[in-house]
């Protein structure tokens, strides 16, 4: 009789720590269940030149960049203000060990609706120029351009700075 009270204490903690980590994965990839397009620079590139009536906001940003973060909901903000005129692109420079753990929990708590997507490529020496011959690497840093025009902003923005700059490409 020993022997079946131990066995059904055993059988009880052992499902009870089986069901808890069945739980934890579960929560886990509901979590994570969409799909986080990541990009090498050639990749990317596409997304930073275009001949299209659109006008395009791109922002180098990471979750562990204070200013970044600060500014992401007037992004946020200006891609639904101006949503037929312009296309906003969060390019996550993230680590690509912190995708599941930070950056995709990012997205989801904030809801962000802006297009995001990560780079992972390590030569940064070779792209960062390519963006933009005047960056310097630092982030939080913006591309805003259209057929016609380009400009590049090595800065943190405030939503009224944001908006005065995107109409001047808007005119």
């Amino acid at each position: 009789m020993k022997y079946v009270a131990i066995f059904v204490l055993l059988s009880l903690f052992s499902c009870k720590d089986e069901k808890n980590d069945a739980v934890k994965e579960i929560n886990q990839a509901q979590s994570t269940a969409f799909t986080l397009d990541i990009y090498d620079f050639n990749g990317l590139e596409k997304f930073l030149s275009t001949t299209d009536d659109k006008t395009y906001v791109i922002n180098f940003w990471a979750t562990w960049c204070a200013p970044c973060v600060k500014e992401l909901p007037y992004f946020e903000k200006l891609n639904k203000a101006y949503a037929n005129e312009v296309e906003v692109i969060l390019v996550s420079l993230d680590f690509p060990s912190k995708y599941e753990s930070k950056l995709k929990p990012y997205i989801e708590k904030n809801n962000l609706q802006s297009k995001v997507v990560a780079l992972n490529d390590v030569d940064s020496n070779t792209w960062i120029p390519k963006v933009d011959e005047s960056w310097t690497g630092a982030i939080p840093a913006t591309i805003i351009f259209n057929k016609n025009e380009r400009k590049f902003y090595e800065k943190s923005f405030n939503y009224d700075e944001l908006e005065t700059e995107v109409k001047q490409f808007l005119k």
